[in-house]
């Protein structure tokens, strides 16, 4: 028997605007409702998605009623440069979450190990990143902090400490660092080819992003069978992920083309577990 979550089976890509599939789904509350949604809306035209569009405040709005107390949206954006300017439309998006009920829990940086080049005549800095806004209904439920090895592991330091007037601690003695500390808000990864993913199949899709990112914003923000959700799949990035680390899913895209580039790639990964 398949799982429903309101009118809609689990594990399922549908062909939906976002907007009207949302509405399919129950108010989320301490026990219904999504635990994460990780996502990349096609933002400021960067992109071509079929000549698809959407409309942010209303999928903003639908997020929050069908997170769970407790629940993340991890709203993964980035700006166009417009006669000189960037548009700021991350920013704006960002400081509407805010004003409807989100928390602006962590602005966090997903950037690019080997970005793309520019002309030499341009006047910037080569970009190399995109924020990853993590927004919170209420206190964050699950956070399953991903760890590094720390560049003084096992070293001594004394390490002083600045107090809110402005003054100095001084420790008393030295302490052993630990060999594992938290991973920073900034998350680097190599993109392109055989990079971003294995599976060549996802690049006919226009913009995807690295399967280790959406692996572990899962991997931090959820645990086992929790819920997670992308209301646009595109290439089905989320899907597979929440798929090798035992989460449920549920995706909506509204192009028939990416479906069938998505479904293409869970079929090769059912396959290849078999």
């Amino acid at each position: 028997m398949k799982e429903i979550l309101g009118s809609l089976a689990l594990n399922r890509i549908y062909q939906f605007d976002c907007t009207e599939g949302m509405k399919l789904l129950p108010n989320g509350t301490d026990n219904i409702g999504i635990g994460l949604t990780v996502t990349s809306p096609p933002y400021d035209n960067l992109r071509k998605y079929n000549g698809y569009s959407f409309d942010f405040e209303t999928v903003a709005k639908e997020l929050y009623r069908i997170t769970k107390n407790g629940g993340i949206v991890v709203w993964v954006v980035n700006d166009a440069t417009i006669k000189g300017s960037e548009s700021g439309t991350s920013f704006k998006q960002a400081l509407y979450f805010k004003q409807i009920g989100f928390n602006l829990h962590d602005t966090m940086i997903y950037a690019k190990r080997n970005p793309m080049p520019i002309t030499p005549s341009a006047i910037v800095y080569r970009p190399c990143f995109e924020y990853m806004f993590v927004l919170s209904k209420g206190k964050p439920k699950t956070f399953n902090p991903l760890m590094t090895e720390a560049i003084t592991a096992g070293t001594k330091v004394r390490a002083s400490t600045r107090q809110k007037d402005g003054s100095i601690k001084e420790p008393v003695g030295k302490r052993e660092t630990q060999k594992l500390i938290r991973r920073t808000n900034i998350w680097e990864y190599k993109v392109g080819m055989n990079q971003t993913t294995k599976d060549k199949i996802a690049f006919q899709h226009p913009a995807i992003f690295p399967e280790k990112l959406a692996e572990d914003h899962i991997l931090t923000w959820t645990n086992e069978d929790d819920i997670v959700f992308d209301p646009f799949t595109g290439s089905g990035t989320v899907p597979k992920m929440a798929t090798l680390n035992k989460r449920r899913w549920i995706g909506f895209e509204v192009s028939s083309e990416y479906i069938e580039i998505a479904n293409k790639r869970l079929d090769n990964l059912e396959n290849n577990q078999k």
